[in-house]
Formats: C-alpha cells, sequence, structure tokens
C-alpha cells in the first residue's frame, strides 16, 4: 500500500469525521464510561479550537500556538465539560507534556474571559479578589481530552509526564504527574463502540494493519462502506488505492 500523496490531508479528514456528534459522543462513551451513554450527542455544541495564549511572567512575553484538532462543550446537568479530540499519525515523545499545555491553556483561556468579565464590571469585594483577577466563588469548567493514535507501530511513548522526568528517588513521591488520555488503533478491539461508523473504522483500519483481509471481507462483504469511511480507513492506513476508489465512488455518488 502506498503513502498518501500530498492532495489528501489527512487531518483535515479526520477533523471532519470527528465534528459529528454522534461519533465523537460514542468515542468519549466508549473511552471512559465503557460504552455506557453518559455523554449524549444532543448536548454537544462546538468550540474554538484554537487555545493560543499570551504567557507572561515577571516582565517576559511570549505568545504559544496551540490548536487542538476538535473540540466540543457538553452540557452535563447544569454545569458543561470542554472535550477534545487530538488525532495522532506518528509516536510522540512529548506528548504527556504536548496535552498538559493544551488543557492548561484551555483553563487559561477561561480564566482571562472571567478576568475580563470582572475588570469591565468591577464587581470585585476583596483586595485579593482584585489581585487575582477572580472572585472566590468562581470555578473554570473542567477539560477532558484523548489522544487517538492511529500508527501503524506500536506506541512506546511516554503515557505520563511522569515518564518524561528524570526523578531522584527521593523526590518521586513529591513530583505531581499528569497523565494523558491515549487511544492506540491497534489495541483498541477492547472499546465498546455503538455507532456504526466508528467501530467500522476502528475494525477495518486494524484487520489491515494486522494483514487479516480475510476478517474484512466475511464482516463486511454484505455491507455498504460509504465512500466518506473508505477515505477516512484510506488516510489512517496510508492507503492510496483506498483514497482513490474513494474519490471515484464519490464523484459516482455511490
Amino acid at each position: 500500500m502506498t503513502k498518501v500523496k500530498n492532495k489528501i490531508t489527512p487531518d483535515t479528514i479526520l477533523k471532519n469525521f470527528w465534528k459529528d456528534n454522534k461519533r465523537f459522543a460514542d468515542l468519549f462513551n466508549a473511552c471512559f464510561f465503557d460504552g455506557n451513554p453518559k455523554l449524549n450527542p444532543d448536548d454537544l455544541t462546538e468550540v474554538d479550537t484554537d487555545v493560543s495564549s499570551l504567557l507572561q511572567f515577571h516582565g517576559y512575553a511570549e505568545t504559544v500556538k496551540r490548536i487542538v484538532d476538535v473540540v466540543k462543550k457538553s452540557a452535563y446537568g447544569v454545569d458543561f465539560v470542554i472535550l477534545g479530540i487530538e488525532n495522532q499519525s506518528k509516536i510522540h515523545y512529548a506528548m504527556p507534556l504536548r496535552h498538559m499545555l493544551g488543557d492548561a491553556f484551555s483553563y487559561l483561556k477561561e480564566y482571562n474571559e472571567i478576568a475580563k468579565k470582572h475588570k469591565k464590571e468591577k464587581d470585585y469585594t476583596a483586595t485579593d479578589e482584585f489581585l487575582s483577577r477572580m472572585k472566590k466563588t468562581d470555578r473554570l469548567h473542567s477539560v477532558l481530552t484523548i489522544c487517538i493514535y492511529y500508527g501503524e507501530n506500536p506506541w512506546d511513548g511516554p503515557h505520563s509526564l511522569i515518564d518524561m522526568l528524570e526523578i531522584p528517588d527521593a523526590f518521586k513521591p513529591l513530583i505531581s504527574d499528569y497523565k494523558f488520555n491515549l487511544i492506540e488503533l491497534r489495541k483498541s478491539e477492547y472499546l465498546k463502540f455503538h455507532n456504526d461508523d466508528v467501530n467500522t473504522i476502528f475494525n477495518i483500519s486494524r484487520f489491515i494493519f494486522e494483514e487479516k483481509y480475510d476478517k474484512i471481507t466475511d464482516i463486511y462483504k454484505e455491507k455498504n462502506i460509504s465512500s466518506e469511511l473508505a477515505m477516512v480507513i484510506g488516510c489512517i492506513t496510508e492507503s492510496q488505492k483506498l483514497i482513490n476508489d474513494a474519490i471515484k465512488s464519490e464523484q459516482k455518488e455511490e
């Protein structure tokens, strides 16, 4: 199978796939809730994926750019949670740090919005609140991000910030850790998906990596695979033939 040509951008294809609320919700339910429908697709709304921010410390300032692939806000009771997906085709040996920064920038973005509101309304009731630019009763909303690793090689990178650090034994109990939520497509058979589209791309992509083409034939020979799903699978497995077939099929409206 040949590599994806520059005519197709896998990142864009995958982002568009996960923008669908039903697919997005099914992924989170499978990853965190054993497939139970805790996250309702109807409660999801789009959120700006750009969490870039200006960092300022003791006179030093630097703009740091960070964009998450897909971000949604979920109403959860009277509150909401910020949910994000990062698509990763290659092993990234600084991924826990990258996720920690992305989540921190999301919190910083909301903090800045709160501070701006209070500055405009001048509603601080204490000096400490004025210095904090945040009232005692203010709360930030939770951020939860999933990294989907589509690569053919097993993930041998770190799973948490601790894995990236060289720590003297005496300090190990004292250092704060930061794990990131990793889904490795090649080891995703344990996930309980209920959305047919999500289940199809995970199963077929995994079978292709494992060269179990007979299983693809046995399971999917009587099923119609849309050109969109074929395109996604082609991008994940870097199969130019699948991508070409998907494009031809789409042109024929098949």
